[in-house]
């Protein structure tokens, strides 16, 4: 089954800004466009506005001006939906109610062919719930098209129970031949971007509802070490609060109240109050015009030992090793090749995050993980209120003398990066295991749809496939809520690597 015919119409019904953006991306991939609003006026009105951006398109030398008026000469507004008769696809772009998309696509049925392909820009409702109200529900899709429409890539392509093998394909490729990244995924609470994600606000929220550092450092930390665009404070302000607690409290709806998905108080309090984020003025942030943006906490000048000594090989964090000779600090090795941490000349230990307290141990600094260590500017530590200022000190001075700024946080088991990769990895693989989408398609989601720096899978392999597992164990070990098991998927992901690598 291959993609749509340029000459087959193509309608959008719902004219808000997704329903404009996808009739946008249409129009401009060459086929003729039908809009259509039940609120009278609007469907017109949306056209004006699409034909403004395609002048913007001009300007900026993304079009013609002949490309242009062939757009526009194929965008016609129509006000009523038997304008829609003979359009090869629909897409609806309404109102996030089922009951409001069953009537609107039962309506449609009686307007449109049987080969017509249906489809649901929805990003929360189940798309076999939406086409179990149709006639013919095997040509009907999900085609979750990203804000703002024209200028993401990425598109899930989702198939309901009922969906026909053929309808999902007819609509993957068209995606593609309109310049899209398509993405092929199951019908499951988020698809792959929503569900994947989740733990990436949630961890955020839960160190900052644990007093273990605030808004500004967390997204610092998340920026300048994990390599995320934005952290997730300011993300979910630009997204808006309430749109964003929505998706979480959805999802967490969908899978049967499932503790992984579990929303933050925190967030539901910034909602009642009226703080939604930039929309509103203030969220997590002040966004008020003359407000000053809270600065991270940055530890203060500390001198660096004149040596560490190495125990084992610092696993993901193997490449500071060579940064610290390359800053003048003598490496020792110890004897006994065993451990994977740095003991400083205080006698402390320096670990990498691995899901414990340092609170367990007697003079511990764990350090948080890095997306690259030489290219990170910012580094998070964590001790307990026992561990010796002399070893804070001398780990402190220890990063500050690699040219990274140093974020000192509460004792958060797993700290921020490493407990946030370790539970999208967790989810991601489960995901897989459970047949929602690949290991391909999942990190093309990831990458595209929210500007992750690696896919789920490429961080686990280059973090070695049993360490999210490990770490998650440990942070269950802590808190045994069932929030941090780590999946049968991930186990047996994880198990499955070890035989291969055992096999003679």
């Amino acid at each position: 089954m291959t993609a749509l015919d340029l000459s087959s119409p193509v309608a959008v019904v719902g004219t808000g800004t997704m329903g404009q953006g996808i009739a946008q991306v249409a129009l401009v991939a060459g086929h003729p466009v039908r809009l259509y609003d039940a609120a009278p006026g609007l469907a017109r009105k949306a056209a004006d506005t699409i034909g403004s951006r395609l002048d913007r398109l001009v300007e900026k030398e993304r079009l013609t001006a002949d490309e242009r008026n062939a757009a526009r000469s194929r965008l016609t507004p129509v006000d009523d939906l038997s304008g829609l008769a003979g359009c090869s696809l629909v897409v609806e772009a309404v109102v996030e109610r089922l009951d409001v998309k069953q009537e609107l696509l039962r309506a449609l049925e009686d307007v449109v062919a049987d080969d017509c392909l249906l489809a649901t820009n929805t990003s929360s409702l189940s798309v076999t719930a939406i086409g179990g109200a149709l006639r013919v529900p095997g040509r009907f899709v999900g085609l979750h098209f990203f804000n703002p429409a024209p200028l993401l890539p990425l598109v899930e392509v989702v198939s309901g129970f009922a969906t026909d093998v053929d309808a999902a394909t007819r609509a993957y490729e068209t995606a593609r031949a309109w310049g899209k990244t398509p993405v092929a995924c199951a019908d499951t609470p988020g698809f792959i971007v929503n569900r994947v994600a989740r733990p990436f606000y949630a961890e955020a929220f839960t160190v900052y509802e644990m007093q273990g550092a605030d808004p500004a450092t967390i997204d610092a930390v998340l920026r300048e070490s994990g390599g995320f665009r934005m952290g997730a404070f300011e993300l979910t302000d630009l997204i808006g609060q309430d749109v964003n607690e929505s998706v979480t409290h959805s999802v967490w709806q969908a899978f049967f109240q499932d503790v992984r998905f579990r929303p933050s108080l925190a967030q539901r309090r910034l909602v009642e109050s009226g703080r939604l984020g930039r929309k509103t003025g203030h969220g997590w942030y002040d966004h008020r015009e003359g407000a000053e943006r809270p600065e991270p906490h940055t530890a203060d000048p500390a001198e660096p030992p004149a040596y560490v000594v190495a125990e084992g090989a610092l696993g993901p964090a193997a490449e500071l090793l060579d940064l610290i000779r390359e800053a003048g600090i003598e490496v020792r090795e110890a004897e006994e090749d065993e451990g994977t941490r740095l003991v400083l000349p205080s006698g402390g230990q320096l670990v990498l995050a691995d899901g414990q307290l340092s609170a367990e141990f007697g003079d511990v600094v764990h350090f948080d993980l890095a997306l690259d260590y030489r290219k990170a500017t910012r580094i998070a530590l964590s001790h307990a209120a026992h561990t010796s200022a002399a070893t804070v000190a001398e780990a402190t001075g220890l990063f500050q003398a690699l040219g990274k700024k140093v974020s000192v946080i509460g004792d958060v088991p797993g700290m921020i990066v490493a407990r946030t990769v370790a539970r999208i990895i967790d989810l991601a693989v489960d995901a897989v295991a459970q047949g929602v989408a690949t290991e391909e398609d999942v990190d093309t989601a990831m990458r595209l749809g929210v500007n992750y720096p690696l896919g789920p899978f490429e961080w686990s392999r280059r973090l070695g496939r049993g360490w999210a597992g490990a770490l998650l164990d440990e942070m269950h070990e802590v808190d045994p809520c069932g929030r941090y098991a780590p999946s049968l998927a991930l186990y047996r992901y994880a198990c499955a690597t070890d035989q291969r690598e055992d096999t003679p």
